[in-house]
This record gives C-alpha cells, sequence and structure tokens, in this order.
C-alpha cells in the first residue's frame, strides 16, 4: 500500500512537468527574502522580533486558496491547450530506456588523475589539502554527537556550525565529500584516516538515534518543514550529509558509508510517504520551497548503484515541478528565483535523462544553462546577485559586492560537465574553463588555507576582502560556499579527461591543466605539461607524452581529441607528432588523432591567445560600452577604485591600447622602507602623494602604493638583474598600479606627488646613490635638477608622515642623513605573468587576472567608448 502511494504520486509529477499546469497551482515559485542564507543565519540569531515576525510572515501565505493567488504561481508562460496535448504524447510514445548509453562520454576517477606541482591547480588543491588536515573530527561531529545524546568533548565550531545554527551539519557533509574527493586524487593517508574517523563518529550516532536519522539537528526541524512552518532548510543539510557519505564509499570503498545513507534514506522515504497519505502530494509540493539541496540528484545517484526502485521514486518527488515545468516550456522566466536553490533541481534533472533517457530533462538542462549565459552570467561564468537571479539581460545595475555566489559557480560546472559529456559540444567545455578560471580558482585567498569567498565582488573598485561577507575565517565561518569550495578544490582533476568507449578508445582533452592520467582502457599514462602562460608571449603551449603499459594487447590504437577553444586563433595554431605537422581545425572544435602510442612519442599543440573585450549581459544601449577585457580563458581586472573610463579610436585594435608587461619588469620592482620607533614603515603614494606609512602585508592596495618600478634615464644602459643594479643611475619611480606616471618634486620643503611621467621629465628623475647613512643596503635618492636635495622623510614620525625634498646643509647632520635614507627592498607586491597596461582616458591601468588578487580593489567592467564621444556608463 505504501509504495502504491508513492508510484501513483509519482505519475502525477511526470504529468504536471509535461504539462505545466494541473495541480501546479498550489506549487509556488513566489520569491522571498528568506531563500537567502545570509538573511536566514542573520534572522536566526538577530534580537529584533518584530524584523523576524515581518519576514517570516512569508510562511502564512504559502497555502493560497483564491483564484488570484494560484495565478501568481503558475508559470507566466503558458503553453496553448494543442501544445499541452502534443507534449503529452509525446512522452506516451517514448520508448523504455535501459539507463545505459554508448554515447555518453565516460568520467574518469579522481584516483587516475593526479595534477602537476606546476600548475596553479595543484597549488590551490595543496592549500586547500591543509585546511581539510587541519580541521579536528571531534569538533566537526559535536553536534551530531548531542543530537544523538552522546558525550561532546572539546568544543564546536561556530559560524553557520554553531550549536544553535539550523543548517549545523551541512559542512560536515561538505568535508565527507571533499576529503574523499582529495583522498582519491592525492592518496594522502593522513587526510584518508580521519575521513574514516568522520564516519565512524556519525556511524555511533546513528545507532544511537535508531531509526536511521542522522543529522547534527533534532528531526524536530522536520516536523517544522513539513507543516509548512518556519525553518532553515534542512533537506538541504541531510543532501550535504547523505552524498557525503556516498562518496565515502564510492571514493573511499567505505561500505559502513552506504549502509548509514541506505538506513537514513528509508527513514526519509517514509516521511515523505506519511506526508502525501496524510495530506496530498501538492502538500509536499508545497513544502519544496523550501530549500532542498541536490536531493533529487543524490537520489538518481542512489539509484544507480543500489537499483532499489524506492530511491528512484523518491528521487523523482524531489524534482521540484513547477520549476522544471517552468524550463520544459522554455520560458526563460527565471528571474526573482533563489539560484542556489534551483541550479541543483536542474542536475538532478540531469540525471533522471541519464537514467530514463527520457530527452525532455536533456532539453531542461541545455535551455536553462543557455537562458542563464546568456542573460544572468557575469564575465566570470557565475551568476546571481544578492543570492538570486535578476532580470534578464539587465547585468550592468546589478554590479556590487555580492555578485557571483560561488555555490552557483560550483553547480554550474556540473551542468555544463553533464551536456559536454552527452554533447561533446566544445561550448560546454568552454564555459566549463572559463567558470574554473575566474569563477573557482578566484575565491581562495592565495596559500591561506581555510580562507575563502561567500561571494565574487564584480563592482566598480570592489575587492573581495571589502564585501558584506569578505573573506572567511578557518574555524567561524563555514557558509555553504565554504562547503562547495572545500569541494571544488579537492576535485579539480575531475574535468580534465573523459573518455569514448569503442573498439578504438578515444580521449578527449577539454581542459589545459599540467597533469597525468592513467588511461586503462588506453593501455596508457599520459603526461600533460602545459607551460605557464604570459602576457609577453601569447601562446598556449601543451605537451603530451606517452606511457604504454606492458600488458597483453598493449599497443594498440586509441584516440586523442584535443579541445580547440573558442577564444583561440587559426592563425598561428601548430601542432605535431614527433616533428610531424598536424593540421590543426578551426576554434570551437577538436583536433582528433589516431595512433599506437610509444614511449619515443610527443604530441605538441600551440595555440594563439589574444585580447578580447566581452560587453556585459544588458541589452540597454546606454551600458553597450561596458565592457570585460579577457586574455584567453583568463578575466583580466584593472587595479583601480575610482576610474574605469577607456578611449579608443574607432579603428584600434586592442593591442594598441592594451600592452604586455615584460618579464624583466618584476625585477625593476623596489620598496623603500624606514624604521621609526618601533615600526617599520614604507614610502608610499597615498592619493597621488607620499607619505611614510605602515609597512603593509601583500596583496593589498597599500603594498600595490608601496611599490615602484625603477625606469633609467637611459634606456640603453646595461639592463638591471636587480634594483641594486640601479644604484648610481638616474631613475624614474613608477607607481606599480598607476603605470605611465612618475614620483615627482614640487619644490624644496615640498611634498612630492604623482604626476603623468611624460610631462615632467625633469623633475621626476632622482639620482639613486648609496645611502647617505653609510648603512648596507640603504640608498638615498638625490634630485637631478637641484643638487644636493634628496627625498626626505623625517624622523620619529607615525603613518602619514609626508616626503618632502630637502637639501642638505652640513655633510655631519646625522638626522638628514637618517632621514634621507631607505631601505631598498624587492616590491612587495609584483607583476603576475598575465598583466597588461591599459591606456585609460585619465590614467592607464594594471591589468592583472582576478585569480591571482587577494585584498586589491579592481574593476572588472571598462566604460570603454570610441573618441567620437564618452559617457559613463555607470
Amino acid at each position: 500500500m505504501k509504495g502504491t502511494v508513492l508510484n501513483q504520486a509519482l505519475v502525477v509529477v511526470v504529468v504536471f512537468v509535461l504539462c505545466g499546469c494541473g495541480l501546479g497551482k498550489k506549487c509556488t515559485n513566489s520569491g522571498s527574502p528568506l531563500s537567502s542564507h545570509t538573511l536566514r543565519y542573520e534572522l536566526l540569531f538577530s534580537k529584533n522580533e518584530s524584523r523576524k515576525a515581518e519576514a517570516l510572515a512569508h510562511y502564512s501565505n504559502l497555502i493560497r486558496t483564491d483564484g488570484s493567488g494560484w495565478l501568481t504561481s503558475l508559470p507566466r508562460k503558458a503553453l496553448r491547450e494543442e501544445d499541452e496535448f502534443s507534449r503529452a504524447m509525446k512522452y506516451q510514445t517514448m520508448k523504455s530506456y535501459d539507463g545505459s548509453n554508448s554515447n555518453f562520454l565516460k568520467e574518469f576517477s579522481l584516483h587516475d588523475v593526479r595534477l602537476g606541482s606546476d600548475s596553479l591547480h595543484w597549488r590551490a588543491q595543496q592549500t586547500n589539502l591543509e585546511y581539510l588536515l587541519m580541521l579536528d573530527v571531534d569538533r566537526l561531529v559535536w553536534s551530531f554527537r548531542r543530537t544523538a545524546g552522546l558525550p561532546t568533548p572539546v568544543s564546536p565550531y561556530g559560524g553557520w556550525e554553531s550549536p544553535d545554527g539550523e543548517l549545523r551539519g551541512h559542512f560536515v557533509g561538505h568535508y565527507l565529500s571533499a576529503s574523499a574527493q582529495m583522498w582519491a586524487s592525492t592518496h594522502n593517508e593522513s587526510l584518508k584516516e580521519k575521513m574514516s574517523a568522520v564516519v565512524c563518529a556519525l556511524g555511533e550516532c546513528q545507532k544511537k538515534m535508531g531509526t536511521g536519522y542522522l543529522s547534527a539537528f533534532p528531526s524536530e526541524l522536520f516536523d517544522r518543514f513539513e507543516a509548512l512552518e518556519e525553518v532553515w532548510a534542512p533537506y538541504y543539510t541531510i543532501h550535504k550529509i547523505l552524498a557525503g557519505l556516498l562518496d565515502q564509499y564510492t571514493l573511499g570503498g567505505n561500505a559502513q558509508a552506504l549502509k548509514m545513507v541506505t538506513w537514513m534514506v528509508e527513514y526519509f522515504y517514509n516521511r515523505v510517504q506519511n506526508v502525501i497519505s496524510s495530506y496530498s502530494i501538492e502538500r509536499h509540493w508545497l513544502s519544496l520551497n523550501e530549500e532542498t539541496g541536490g536531493m533529487n540528484d543524490f537520489l538518481y545517484n542512489l539509484y544507480r548503484i543500489t537499483g532499489d526502485q524506492k530511491h528512484f521514486v523518491l528521487a523523482h518527488l524531489f524534482d521540484k515541478p513547477c520549476f522544471l515545468g517552468l524550463l520544459a516550456m522554455q520560458a526563460d522566466d527565471i528571474s526573482g528565483f533563489h539560484a542556489n536553490t534551483h541550479i541543483p533541481i536542474v542536475v538532478g534533472a540531469q540525471m533522471r535523462y541519464e537514467i530514463t533517457g527520457d530527452p525532455l530533462y536533456k532539453t531542461i538542462g541545455a535551455f536553462f544553462i543557455d537562458t542563464v549565459n546568456s542573460s544572468h552570467s557575469y564575465a566570470t561564468g557565475g551568476t546571481s546577485v544578492d543570492e538570486f537571479w535578476s532580470d534578464p539581460k539587465r547585468m550592468a545595475t546589478t554590479l556590487q559586492t555580492e555578485n557571483a555566489e560561488s555555490c552557483t559557480t560550483y553547480n554550474m560546472l556540473k551542468v555544463s560537465r553533464n551536456l559536454f559529456r552527452w554533447t561533446k559540444e566544445v561550448a560546454y567545455a568552454d564555459y566549463y574553463e572559463r567558470a574554473l578560471t575566474n569563477g573557482i580558482l578566484s575565491i581562495q585567498r592565495g596559500t591561506d588555507p581555510g580562507v575563502m569567498l561567500y561571494m565574487l565582488p564584480l563592482g566598480h573598485g570592489n575587492s573581495k576582502a571589502r564585501s558584506y561577507h569578505g573573506w572567511g575565517t578557518k574555524f567561524h565561518s563555514f557558509w555553504c560556499c565554504y562547503g562547495t569550495g572545500i569541494e571544488s578544490f579537492s576535485k579539480l582533476g575531475d574535468s580534465i579527461y573523459f573518455e569514448e568507449e569503442g573498439e578504438v578508445p578515444g580521449l578527449y582533452i577539454i581542459q589545459y591543466i599540467s597533469s597525468s592520467l592513467d588511461w586503462k582502457s588506453g593501455q596508457v599514462v599520459l603526461n600533460q605539461k602545459v607551460d605557464t602562460v604570459v602576457s609577453w608571449d601569447p601562446y598556449l603551449r601543451i605537451t603530451l607524452t606517452f606511457s604504454p603499459k606492458k600488458m597483453q594487447g598493449a599497443g594498440q590504437s586509441s584516440a586523442i581529441n584535443l579541445r580547440i577553444p573558442v577564444w583561440a586563433y587559426s592563425s598561428g595554431a601548430k601542432a605535431a607528432v614527433n616533428a610531424q605537422a598536424l593540421p590543426v581545425p578551426a576554434p570551437n572544435s577538436f583536433l582528433s588523432f589516431r595512433r599506437k602510442w610509444s614511449p619515443d612519442d610527443k604530441l605538441t599543440l600551440q595555440l594563439p591567445i589574444a585580447l578580447r573585450t566581452e560587453a556585459i549581459k544588458d541589452d540597454r544601449p546606454k551600458y553597450a560600452c561596458l565592457q570585460a577585457i579577457l586574455y584567453g580563458p583568463y578575466l583580466l581586472v584593472g587595479l583601480t577604485n575610482n576610474d574605469w573610463d577607456i578611449q579608443t579610436d574607432l579603428a584600434a585594435s586592442l593591442s594598441d591600447w592594451i600592452t604586455p608587461i615584460p618579464a624583466s619588469y618584476n625585477s625593476h620592482l623596489i620598496s623603500l622602507s624606514q624604521e621609526s620607533g618601533n615600526s617599520s614603515f614604507a614610502f608610499t603614494n597615498s592619493n597621488q602623494s607620499l607619505t611614510m606609512e605602515r609597512y603593509p602585508e601583500s596583496g593589498t592596495d597599500a603594498s600595490l602604493n608601496a611599490t615602484f618600478r625603477l625606469i633609467l634615464e637611459d634606456s640603453t644602459s646595461s639592463k638591471i638583474s636587480s634594483p641594486k643594479d640601479a644604484i648610481g643611475k638616474f631613475v624614474m619611480l613608477e607607481p606599480i598600479n598607476f603605470p605611465g606616471m612618475a614620483v615627482v618634486e614640487r619644490g624644496t620643503n615640498e611634498s612630492l606627488g604623482i604626476m603623468n611621467s611624460a610631462s615632467v621629465v625633469g623633475s621626476s628623475l632622482f639620482h639613486l646613490v648609496a645611502g647617505l647613512d653609510g648603512k648596507d643596503g640603504t640608498v638615498s635618492l638625490e634630485s637631478k635638477t637641484q643638487k644636493g636635495c634628496f627625498v626626505y622623510s623625517g624622523v620619529n614620525y607615525d603613518s602619514g608622515s609626508a616626503i618632502k625634498l630637502k637639501c642638505k646643509l652640513a655633510s655631519s647632520d646625522v638626522v638628514f642623513n637618517q632621514a634621507t635614507s631607505f631601505t631598498l627592498k624587492h616590491g612587495i607586491s609584483e607583476y603576475h605573468p598575465i598583466s597588461f597596461v591599459a591606456k585609460g582616458l585619465r590614467r592607464n591601468y594594471l591589468l592583472a587576472p582576478l585569480l591571482s588578487l587577494r585584498d586589491e580593489s579592481y574593476t572588472v567592467y571598462f566604460n570603454i567608448q570610441a573618441s567620437n564621444g564618452l559617457r559613463s556608463a555607470a
């Protein structure tokens, strides 16, 4: 009887998704600010009761009884009756499907892929590994033990994992997934021990409760969920725990984890069944307006493993029909939806396609990603503002600090990955590269373990450090995006390679990341070496070498397919096998080559990388000039916080106003410091005036302002390989973040300033000499135009002390000698290998990849206009 109830419900779900009508009147898509995780966390710990009451009043309006209420629940683009009938008939005539499709590309296990230690991705992976090893098992499972009535040694973690937070336990689920992925990627035995200990501890909690239920919060939260009362997304957390345990089984080989999963799912199967039996299927759908994570995705994957029909039925009951119905009708109407509530539902629908072969669900995924990428995405590949989708093609007015929630990028990568496996379309691989490079690698704060972002600011003059959340902390944040973050950096090897099975095995290489692959069916170990991408040599160079395995049947033919991305250019593209040239197809295709690979084989590919601009997705003419600048897959940002205007000639190419910074320039960068009192101070550009400021940390605006490039007056003289080589020469000091400007003197006893170097040649030249204080490592700067006058800071000063030009009165003036002597250091900041200078209307801009920045201010979208008239788009 129980099984019949859910099977009947399943039929109703199918009819609803196909028709987008019927019982959908009570499945509301109405937006609510409570969908925002940020707001939910605030309300949970707020003492403002009136604000709470106002926000939570949403729940009393969920069950609608009047016709006008139903109308707001229906998709806003309806099919005609004949279209609905036609679609329903089409479904009825579909052939049965056995769940296998030989045309799908096959994923490689993370166990078979190793990142190269020379790659940015390996560095990000290692930083994440440090963080995973840092976390304490007893603190992670503290709330699980308390819920189960077990002893709780040590103290719990804070943030979203705090004992009174309703989402507590979600990060532990992510930790189970991330640690399993990281162990598969590295085989770090210390991590294997730690993740096994977490599974064991959770198993004890589940056993103690005895019902199959397992969570860091009591089941009372599900009572509230089913009663449509205020509660913070309990199924969201359960999904993370279930997915994490399943990863521990599939990647970590932990059989106990699978038993825990099936016991948990049985518990929730019974709960959902009880809701439908006691109320209706509509009541269950209403509850899905609270975020449920990727429950459908997880359950479809579990069904693949167990073959248990209950898991398949329950999965479909989490296919939120009022949203998938909207996409099935191809209505571009996702504005106002909470983005990360709904992207995982699409991923689950994609898994349903893989299992059932129902083409409707394939179409849903393709339409969805096309809708997001054409109307709702940024140059990073990210989407959402304040966690929600805004109006389509109105992105210019959404730029701020709370853009591109990193959870959404994590899930969009899953959508594109699945579509690529099914279609082999290069566009999906290109999107994956863009979003991974700019939307994921940008959220880690360099090599600081456990410091990540929630949102990726994209507004003018924003900084990753200056947003509502800013950078998270190791033990007191645990946001949703911390969970997806630790997973993202644990599985960086999962979408580099895909396999096409067949008589002749085929390998698709879609991401160019230094790595090795143990390709078992191809009977070869492949090594991919990618040269560091730089601005001054605009090529991506890849070398593949092969180590055939010595086994029966070795030496068989296999095919290699190399992605030629859309950003590449045919002119200058080269490929060769053992120096024998291969024809390179046009961009947006694959270079395919079949061969019996031998140990001496080497396949090389060279792809030209060009600069390009990309307009923001906004169809209002006044914003047509708002454009991002990209170099291959890398999004370049300007290190500026108060100016973003660029004026170009209509006929000018990008190379006319964007030029690469040579490799040698890093050896010309300096910082000048002094000691005053017990503190170190740096010679600093403070709003175009020179002052002494506290010595800064690298990766900040202050470090940029304290870094200068030495420019020799005599450009024909011997090149300098280090700052010391410039001692004895006449130099200009160019601020690293103000290319084309220079430090200038304004007369004796006047403060130094910053001006355009072309207009102040004489007053910007200084003789760099050994420090007047006679100490090793110090230098002094003497004016070229006023002999005997030096750059002077003062003594016993504090931050903000102005730097002036003062003339020496006596050779024995100890104070003067001290105040004019600076310790010469290599620049606190430096040029990223991918750095350019862009000519602006009033100033020039230093461009660098967004992924390279930490706390620096930056601008993503420039106001780029032709010289026949510039108007602001902001």
